[in-house]
């Protein structure tokens, strides 16, 4: 990876905070845009914009073979055995996973049954099982160890014939732990389960194939991989999705409609209802066809040296913590981490105001893995293609400074 001419693409990372030039590391939240993804949206409003699948005229057309053909390069990113019919586009994750909740599980699962979730979950993959419990349906979670990674004995004892969804994170966006999600989906078919798997922070980070992982159905959003915010998609097996029931009704989801009753459309747009972020579809192909150029196997190895070198400055850094595994290998690109004495929001706000430094600070939407962590709240950088050494340099000078502020040596 030629990372200065990965740079020239994002014309944000010439931008100057407080007089600092930008560093970007928030990408865990969501990601910077290349300018062949704007040059995408732009390209589409100015000379392609029309509604899809609704007129015959010529600029209707198109945009409805963009749209359909931005679905299709989506799922063969993924490895999808069928990538037209079982890539669904939603505004993001957390909308994937409400599909699943209300698509699905709503209509498939009995009082008494259960789902079997994690602790190390955000909150797109907590928040919407829980409405679930209004129908008797009964929701646990597995617990981690104290390095962060899965209780694989709490799952094996917590799994039984009650199971009927098994779900987790395949990388958690604290702890960074990325989780031997091919074992669990074969232990959830095992004992008859559905495997639901939050792919928000693999996805954009590693090669992913959905086939050799088996899952049922995988969530993630396209503004974590370059595309803009309002994009994203569920993936979900052929036979799951044609078997599911629509999540929103109205146009475009329909093939007929009668006062009493009506046909759903066809695979994917089963599940797309209305006029959906026409161009936010499009630039995610276009975002999926950038990170393909890179190589996602080395988007993986650019994230194993960041954190490798991460590890290795913060080994010097006297009174700070890094939760979760401490081998690069074995988590993705980002470290969740405190300082002795320090509230993170603090943290976040002096790296900003005087390095120029973007990190996020909080619970990062993770709040029962921050509180299973004994923390209220942590600092947390995450990095993605267009991030070098020298910007982490930057970040470990900062939280010097932090700590000299507060009196910390």
């Amino acid at each position: 990876m030629n990372i200065e001419k990965i740079r020239e693409d994002f014309p944000i990372l010439e931008r100057k905070i407080h007089g600092k030039k930008l560093v970007y590391l928030d990408n865990a939240a969501t990601t910077q845009k290349p300018m062949q993804v704007l040059g995408a949206i732009n390209d589409y409003y100015t000379q392609h914009n029309a509604n899809i699948h609704r007129g015959v005229h010529t600029m209707s057309e198109e945009a409805s073979d963009m749209y359909d053909e931005a679905h299709k390069k989506v799922g063969k990113f993924i490895n999808a055995r069928h990538p037209f019919e079982e890539t669904v586009f939603v505004r993001n994750a957390t909308e994937a996973m409400n599909l699943v909740a209300y698509g699905y599980a709503m209509h498939n699962l009995r009082p008494g049954d259960e789902i079997l979730s994690t602790v190390m979950e955000h909150h797109a993959n907590i928040v919407p099982w829980q409405f679930l419990k209004e129908n008797g349906i009964v929701v646990k979670h597995v617990d981690i160890h104290d390095n962060g990674t899965l209780n694989m004995d709490d799952l094996h004892e917590k799994m039984s014939e009650k199971t009927k969804i098994v779900t987790c994170v395949h990388a958690s966006n604290v702890v960074g732990t990325i989780n031997p999600v091919r074992d669990i989906a074969k232990m959830a078919h095992d004992y008859g389960a559905v495997f639901v798997l939050d792919g928000a922070q693999s996805v954009p980070h590693m090669p992913v194939d959905v086939r050799r992982l088996d899952c049922d159905f995988m969530a993630f959003s396209g503004h974590k991989m370059l595309s803009s915010t309002g994009s994203g998609s569920l993936y979900a097996k052929k036979e799951m999705l044609e078997k599911m029931h629509p999540f929103l009704g109205g146009g475009d989801m329909i093939r007929e409609v009668h006062l009493q009753e009506s046909k759903w459309n066809s695979l994917p747009w089963k599940f797309e209802a209305g006029t959906p972020d026409i161009a936010s579809g499009i630039a995610l192909g276009t975002a999926v066809d950038y990170l393909k150029k890179v190589g996602m196997g080395n988007v993986r190895k650019h994230d194993v040296n960041l954190l490798r070198y991460t590890f290795d400055k913060f080994s010097e850094l006297d009174g700070s913590v890094i939760y979760g595994p401490h081998d690069p290998e074995a988590r993705s690109g980002l470290v969740a981490f405190n300082l002795s004495g320090i509230h993170p929001h603090d943290t976040g706000s002096i790296l900003d105001t005087e390095y120029g430094v973007a990190v996020r600070s909080g619970h990062h939407c993770a709040q029962p893995l921050t509180e299973r962590l004994g923390q209220i709240a942590t600092t947390r950088a995450s990095f993605y293609i267009y991030n070098t050494e020298e910007e982490i340099d930057i970040m470990i000078e900062g939280l010097e400074k932090v700590k000299k502020i507060f009196g910390k040596k």
